[in-house]
């Protein structure tokens, strides 16, 4: 097969990864990819946001599957576009993909197919939004109800953080994302991550995981895109992934069906784990960032296979093959993210470190110029193990870290604290 990945990220990369490993890719191109990405697949500049302009570029290039990485192109109609034009898609459409453009949406879904979720109300008037936070109280959860690139969630510990996250969200500090705000109860719990690869009626589990949010050790700083995450989640046991299924996924894809636009993709449900139940989150549309760097790290060449199966509507016929390991990937981020910070910094050191089944530096923003790598993004590395144990791929993540020789980037040193604390206890 000729296939097309569209996303310039770590995502994208690891996706490009698992797929070049699989001998039914014959030949690879990624939209438009980054220097690591180019390493492996051809790199193409176009805009994929421009569901027709992919379409041209498919046609041109007798590609056979396209396979969309980010949230934007799902939101903007690119997959809807590709299947028109009689391509194999994996991702959903637009009207499936508001499970993630908006908040609302999905909380009207989990209403209707009665999935446990946070109470919440929405609202679009500043004034009835602040007196709804006087009345509930503190905790509290403020987000955008749109797309807002990670960033239009603010969980509030005072009443004055909440009322300003108010003035931020309606005041347009997140453009149209902000057009409507979504309040919700604070949930006590460990939040994990679940994976699920669906074609409409069917659904398969692909994985569990959890990252970190908070920028630096012990889960301080600010809320960023994610820097690190391990897979399996401790925390998601068989019991509890099988409650979430019942109550929560397969509503979902049952409602959605039902609606009239079936879900046909990767469905991410964040997950809040108290007690030993589940309640949701929130949904994605795509595979995590930085999750997918660790799925697909234990995943290989099957994930091929699984999205070619989930895209044909063949999902029922196919079963994951897990070995029983633990992957771990550790970011590097550019000194200063998630505020502001340099681009163009020089990066050394990758070219000494090793690249096959059990140890993978995934790029997230980078280039090359003039023979150099140089970051391009806030989030810039992201450096991956496998182990027999979650211990042995944190060990092995972080002895590649520190032959990365990068002075303006960091990292955190703690990933996996949680579950490796949680092992030693027992």
């Amino acid at each position: 097969m000729n296939i097309l990945i569209l996303g310039s990220g770590g995502r994208e990369h690891a996706l490009a990864w698992a797929v070049k490993q699989n001998p039914k890719c014959d030949r690879l191109i990624v939209a438009p990819g980054n220097a690591g990405i180019a390493a492996l697949a051809e790199c193409a500049d176009i805009d994929i946001l421009d569901g027709a302009g992919v379409v041209t570029f498919c046609e041109e290039n007798a590609i056979d599957f396209v396979i969309i990485g980010p949230e934007a192109p799902l939101a903007a109609g690119v997959a809807d576009a590709c299947r028109q034009a009689g391509l194999l898609t994996f991702g959903p459409s637009a009207a499936a993909a508001k499970l993630e453009a908006s908040k609302a949406f999905t909380k009207d879904i989990c209403d209707a197919c009665n999935a446990p979720t946070a109470a919440w109300a929405r609202f679009s008037d500043p004034t009835l939004a602040k007196a709804y936070i006087r009345q509930k109280g503190v905790p509290i959860v403020v987000k955008a109800d749109g797309l807002a690139a990670g960033k239009g969630v603010i969980v509030a510990a005072a009443e004055t953080e909440a009322l300003a996250a108010i003035d931020d969200i309606l005041g347009g500090a997140f453009g149209a994302a902000g057009a409507e705000v979504v309040i919700e109860e604070f949930m006590d719990g460990e939040e994990a991550s679940l994976f699920v690869l669906t074609d409409g009626t069917h659904a398969l589990t692909v994985g569990t995981a959890q990252d970190h949010k908070r920028a630096f050790d012990g889960d301080t700083g600010p809320n960023t895109g994610g820097m690190g995450a391990y897979s399996p989640a401790p925390v998601l046991t068989a019991e509890i992934e099988a409650q979430a299924m019942a109550e929560i996924v397969l509503p979902t894809i049952r409602e959605m069906a039902r609606r009239g636009t079936p879900y046909s993709g990767v469905l991410y449900a964040g997950l809040m784990i108290d007690k030993g139940q589940a309640r949701l989150v929130e949904y994605n549309a795509r595979f995590g960032d930085p999750e997918a760097q660790v799925l697909m790290m234990r995943l290989g060449a099957q994930a091929l296979d699984l999205m070619h199966a989930c895209a044909e509507g063949r999902l029922a016929d196919v079963h994951v093959n897990w070995a029983d390991d633990h992957a771990m990937t550790v970011v590097m981020a550019a000194k200063g993210y998630p505020g502001p910070y340099a681009r163009g910094s020089q990066i050394r050191g990758l070219e000494a470190l090793p690249e096959d089944s059990r140890h993978m530096v995934f790029h997230a923003g980078t280039a090359e110029r003039n023979a150099s790598l140089v970051a391009t993004g806030g989030r810039v590395l992201n450096v991956t193990a496998r182990g027999e144990t979650l211990r042995d791929a944190r060990d092995a993540a972080y002895a590649m870290v520190d032959r990365i020789d990068w002075p303006g980037g960091f990292c955190r040193r703690d990933i996996g604290w949680r579950a490796l604390q949680e092992r030693r206890r027992k």
